[in-house]
């Protein structure tokens, strides 16, 4: 993502709950969970933004981590959602539908609006 692409703020406001969108789907380490929201179109992801999410998540209980063996390589943290974890998603899930219509309905209008 280019430094002036503006999907890139909507990636920070975003990142914690597409992190836990993911992690929905199964258990996975940094880089894996970079690709994932790459596959969903968010663009990439730098570690300096993951990381700090992933332990913020891990601090207020979202997530676990635990150490895996690297095949051939060096170990690595894997991330998992915990229960508090899941029904904070259901929650973030119900309010994002309504943010989304809201801004939906805003930008039908706005665009509308121009010449």
């Amino acid at each position: 993502m280019a430094p002036n692409d503006p999907t890139s703020d909507w990636q920070r406001g975003t990142l914690r709950l597409s992190l836990a969108a993911v992690l929905a789907e199964g258990d996975g380490h940094g880089y894996a969970l970079v690709q994932r929201l790459a596959e969903y179109g968010l663009g990439a992801v730098r570690g300096g933004a993951l990381y700090p999410v992933l332990g913020r998540m891990e601090t207020d209980g979202l997530v676990e981590s635990r150490w895996e063996a690297g095949d051939g390589g060096p170990g690595r943290k894997v991330y998992s959602l915990t229960e508090d974890g899941r029904a904070r998603l259901r929650d973030e899930i119900t309010r994002w539908q309504s943010f989304a219509e809201a801004m939906n309905q805003l930008m039908e209008h706005a665009d509308k609006e121009l010449p």
